[in-house]
Order: structure tokens, then sequence, then C-alpha cells
């Protein structure tokens, strides 16, 4: 992502968080439906994941509409709630891919599909992207507010 957006960045970083919030969402079914076999305790965690991703997911999309209403003024207060929203998705984004590395280091089930792993360092690394657009957007943000 490019950090060129001026006004619009608020606008940007939501699109990308919508994008991945929805992605990672998607992710919890790919990897109930690729591994056969995948430990009851995966599974149940990966349903809740999956609900809350949604929510999350849900809450970016209102956010969007929110800043989209504004037009070309966004109010610092609407502003700080987006960087609050980022620093959400990052944390949530960080805590799902310790999920998939718990699941391709602990699941037997994973460890005899090799299919598995790769899809689990896809998805690890998909997810990795997004927490570093919103690691620089939160940080360039910390260092114009000092």
């Amino acid at each position: 992502m490019q950090f060129y957006y001026g006004y619009q960045m608020p606008l940007r970083i939501l699109d990308e968080a919508e994008f991945w919030k929805h992605q990672e969402e998607e992710h919890t079914v790919v990897i109930r439906e690729l591994v056969s076999g995948l430990e009851e305790e995966f599974v149940e965690a990966l349903k809740k994941w999956e609900t809350a991703l949604s929510q999350t997911h849900q809450q970016v999309v209102r956010f969007i509409e929110t800043v989209v209403r504004s037009g070309y003024y966004i109010p610092n207060q609407l502003y700080q709630h987006v960087l609050q929203l980022v620093s959400y998705c990052l944390q949530e984004s960080l805590a799902f891919i310790q999920l998939c590395q718990q699941i391709k280091t602990n699941s037997v089930a994973v460890s005899n599909n090799p299919t598995a792993k790769v899809v689990l360092d896809h998805i690890i690394r998909e997810s990795e992207y997004f927490t570093g657009i919103a690691q620089a957007l939160l940080y360039s943000n910390q260092g114009q507010s000092q």
C-alpha cells in the first residue's frame, strides 16, 4: 500500500482492513475444509475466529460508510476512532497468526498433510502483510502526534 493518499488515508487503510478481515474470515473455513481430521479444539477455535473476524469485518464496513459520508472532511474524533479500529484489527490479526502457527505446530492432522502446511504458511504470510500495513500507519501517526 502506498502512503501518499493524504486526506483519504483513513479510507485507504479501512479498505485494506476490510479486505484482510474478510480474507482471514475465509481462511478459517479453508483450514477447516482442507485438513480432514483436524483436532476438535482447533475446529472450535477456528469457528470462533470466523465469527469474531466476521464481526470485525462488519465494523470496518460501517466505518468505511461513515468516512465516505463525511466527504472530504474527516473530523479528528472520527480519525482517532479509525486508528483505534486499525489497532484492534492489528492485534486481532496477530492473535490469528498465533492460532495458525499453533495449528501448524501442534496438529497431528496438519503434520500428516504437506499441503496444509503450505497453505497455513501462505495464510500466515497474508495476515503478516496486513499487520505490516497497519503497523506502518499506526507508527507513522504516532510520529505525527508527538
